[in-house]
């Protein structure tokens, strides 16, 4: 397996982790256990790569399984997927609200 997609699973992980934990705490904002899931995983695979290209040692290197990278993609990922479910939990609050 190639060391890009090995990095994607990670962050996606982490996302789905950082989504959930999100929905767990801000019930207001939750998606749901899929919709969180869903959201964070997306959030977390797009969000930590591009946090990756700004922040080189959190990449690691090419199918790197360094402790330290690999704990990096996760705590990106998992912010980046809690922001992402935060966003798409208030866009689907206020259509909410607007209906």
């Amino acid at each position: 397996m190639s060391g890009i997609l090995i990095n994607l699973i990670i962050q996606a992980l982490g996302g789905a982790i950082g989504g959930n934990a999100l929905g767990g705490v801000l019930k207001n904002l939750s998606l749901g256990p899929v919709g969180n899931t869903i959201a964070g995983a997306l959030g977390g695979a797009g969000g930590a790569s591009m946090l990756g290209s700004i922040i080189p040692a959190l990449a690691g290197g090419a199918g790197s399984l360094d402790i330290g990278a690999v704990a990096g993609q996760l705590v990106g990922g998992g912010a980046t997927g809690a922001i992402v479910t935060a966003i798409a939990g208030m866009i689907v609050k206020t259509m909410k609200n607007k209906s």
